[in-house]
């Protein structure tokens, strides 16, 4: 009899996503987007949602791994003041660096 195949979440934990959630901090912006590796650099596919007191955030489901990203203020480019990695862009600005371990995943110790 054949063994059941493993879905390959549990095979590749890496492959498995996490929802990361981004934040920024902008109280005058009328829109702020989020563009990067993971949206092929749309920013309008990653709005961020006002939260009040100035922040902005947007959740998204990200595989392990490492990304480039920025913030698109009222259609300005910029960098996330609270990354702790950037990275030079062909634009002579930098991108910010995010990196997504893996999941924490207690049922493969």
């Amino acid at each position: 009899m054949a063994q059941p195949i493993q879905p390959v979440s549990e095979r590749f934990p890496a492959l498995e996503e996490q929802e990361i959630t981004f934040t920024y901090y902008a109280p005058d912006a009328r829109a702020v987007r989020l563009a990067g590796t993971f949206n092929g650099w749309h920013p309008e596919a990653n709005p961020l949602e006002r939260l009040g007191s100035g922040a902005w955030a947007a959740r998204l489901m990200l595989r392990s791994g490492q990304y480039e990203y920025r913030f698109v203020e009222d259609g300005i480019w910029t960098e996330d003041p609270g990354a702790p990695r950037s990275a030079a862009n062909p634009y002579g600005e930098f991108n910010s660096v995010l990196m997504v371990g893996l999941a924490d995943r207690t049922d493969l110790l």
